[in-house]
């Protein structure tokens, strides 16, 4: 351990070190701990987020309208004794549903 005080990153705003030269040793170290939690939780955030994108990308059908949103599911809805393939999501408070196709007998 040095006996000279550190030499703070050349990136670091000047005022947050004026204020942190100003604080208390165990504030520093409540600080330094709640900065590493900080940036933990950010970085966590961010790969979460980037692995929704990712996944969002690859869980889309090609057969998928653009006007369907990538959650959307494969209903099958009974209408007149007749069969049909529905992409159904929920928006809100609200079930959405867009006609896909006529289900095939032979499946």
């Amino acid at each position: 351990m040095s006996y000279e005080p550190p030499t703070p990153p050349a990136d670091l705003p000047t005022d947050i070190i004026d204020t942190l030269n100003e604080y208390s040793p165990e504030l520093l170290r409540d600080v330094a701990r709640y900065a590493e939690d900080l940036a933990e939780y950010r970085e966590r955030e961010a790969r979460l987020a980037e692995a929704d994108e990712e996944d969002e990308i690859d869980e889309r059908p090609d057969d998928l309208p653009d006007d369907v949103p990538s959650k959307a599911t494969i209903t099958i809805k009974e209408i007149n004794d007749n069969r049909y393939y529905y992409w159904q999501w929920r928006e809100g408070d609200r079930v959405k549903s867009k006609y896909r196709s006529p289900v095939n007998p032979d499946e």
